[in-house]
C-alpha cells in the first residue's frame, strides 16, 4: 500500500478533517455497508439516507444539548446565504435589527441585512482594524429589536468572544461558522445559530442552522421557499435534494467529536493547542500577534512579522516544510494558523519548532 504524505493543513476552510473520518469515508465510498451503493449515489429519499440524516441531527443535538423546542436544519449556500435568510425571515416590517460588527464577516452580514430592512450597528471595532470584539459597555441596543446579530469568532482577524454579550430579551442570532462546537455552547441563550460546515463540522456544501421554533412564525409565505426557515423545517431539510455527501460527513464528524469526549474535552485540547502557539508568538517580539490578548481566537491565530518581505519568505519556507495554508487573508495580510478541532497537536509543535528555527536564521 502506498504511504500517503499528509502536510499540516492550517487552512481556514475548507479545513482539516479528522483522519479517522477520512479513513471511514475512503473505506465506505464505493458502497455503504448493507446498502451496496456509494453515499454519492443513494437517493435522498431512500431509507438509508433518511437514517443518515436522522442520526446526524440526533448527534448534533447530543453534542450541543439542543433543547427540544429548537429545529436543526441542514441547508445550503454557506453562512453567506444566512446573511440574507436571517433578515428575510426575522426582520419583520416596522422593526429594527441590531448588528454587532466585530469583523469582516459581520460587516458583510450588515450589508446584506440593510438590503432587507432597517439595521442598527450596535457597536463596531472596524476603526481598530477589528483587533478586538466590542465591549458590553459599547453596545447601543434598540429597544424591542427584532434580533441582535453577532459573530462569535472572526476567522480573518483572529478574535473571539469569550462570553456572550447581554442583549436583554431580544433574540440573539449568532454566526458561529469558525468556532462551532470548539467549546461548550449554551443553545438556550440563542434564538438562532448558524455555521458553514467547512471549518469545524465537515466539508463545504452544508450549513448547520439551529433555530428556536417560535421564530418560525415570522417566516412569511411570500418568501422564496428555499429561503424560508418554516418551509425548510416543515420538510425536515429536504424541501429539495440536500447536500447528501456533506451531511453524511458532518454526521461522521459528530460521531468523532462524541468519541473525543464532547465539547468540554475538545475545549481543553483547543485551549492547550492555542496556548502553545500564542506563547511562541509572545516569546521574543520577533512575531507580533494582531488580536488583543483578552479576545484571542482559539481557532484562528493571526500574527505578523517585521516586514512583508519577511512574511513572504516565512510563507514560502513554511509551505516547503509541510506547513500549508499559513498565509493570512488577502484583506489583512500577515500570517494565520487555523487550528480547528481536527487539527493535530503535533502539528502545533511542528509549527512552533519551525518558527523558532526561522527566527534563529532571520532574527
Amino acid at each position: 500500500m502506498t504511504t500517503v504524505n499528509r502536510v499540516y493543513n492550517f487552512s481556514s476552510g475548507p479545513a482539516v478533517l479528522p483522519v479517522p473520518v477520512i479513513e471511514e469515508i475512503q473505506r465506505d465510498l464505493m458502497a455503504l455497508p448493507s446498502v451496496g451503493m456509494s453515499i454519492l449515489e443513494i437517493s435522498h429519499r431512500s431509507a438509508a439516507f433518511e437514517a443518515i440524516l436522522a442520526q446526524a441531527e440526533a448527534d448534533v443535538r447530543a453534542v450541543a444539548g439542543v433543547p427540544a423546542n429548537y429545529k436543526v436544519l441542514f441547508l445550503q449556500g454557506g453562512a453567506s446565504t444566512q446573511f440574507s435568510m436571517v433578515p428575510m425571515n426575522l426582520l419583520t416590517p416596522g422593526t429594527t435589527a441590531d448588528y454587532i460588527d466585530s469583523g469582516s464577516w459581520g460587516d458583510k452580514a450588515v450589508k446584506e441585512a440593510k438590503k432587507v430592512g432597517t439595521v442598527n450597528v450596535a457597536a463596531s471595532t472596524k476603526a481598530e482594524n477589528y483587533s478586538r470584539v466590542p465591549l458590553q459597555s459599547e453596545l447601543k441596543l434598540t429597544p424591542g429589536a427584532a434580533y441582535v446579530h453577532m459573530t462569535s469568532n472572526n476567522t480573518i482577524e483572529g478574535t473571539e468572544y469569550k462570553t456572550l454579550p447581554e442583549v436583554g430579551h431580544a433574540p440573539l442570532v449568532n454566526d458561529t461558522s469558525s468556532d462551532m462546537f470548539s467549546r461548550p455552547l449554551d443553545v438556550a441563550k440563542h434564538a438562532l445559530i448558524y455555521s458553514g460546515a467547512q471549518k469545524n463540522l465537515g466539508p463545504s456544501g452544508v450549513t448547520l442552522v439551529i433555530i428556536r421554533e417560535d421564530l418560525l412564525t415570522r417566516s412569511q409565505k411570500s418568501l422564496p421557499s428555499m429561503l424560508n426557515y418554516a418551509v425548510q423545517a416543515e420538510n425536515g431539510s429536504m424541501y429539495n435534494t440536500p447536500p447528501t455527501f456533506a451531511v453524511y460527513t458532518l454526521g461522521l464528524v459528530m460521531k468523532w467529536l462524541i468519541g473525543q469526549g464532547g465539547l468540554v474535552t475538545i475545549a481543553t485540547v483547543n485551549e492547550r493547542k492555542a496556548a502553545k502557539l500564542y506563547a511562541e508568538i509572545d516569546r521574543t517580539g520577533f512575531y507580533r500577534g494582531t488580536a488583543h490578548k483578552d479576545c484571542r481566537s482559539l481557532m484562528n491565530v493571526t500574527f505578523r512579522l517585521a516586514t512583508e518581505d519577511l512574511e513572504k519568505t516565512f510563507v514560502k519556507e513554511s509551505t516547503a516544510a509541510g506547513l500549508d495554508g499559513l498565509k493570512g487573508h488577502r484583506s489583512v495580510g500577515g500570517m494565520r494558523a487555523s487550528i480547528y478541532n481536527a487539527f493535530p497537536e503535533h502539528g502545533i509543535d511542528a509549527l512552533v519548532a519551525f518558527m523558532r528555527e526561522f527566527e534563529a536564521k532571520r532574527g
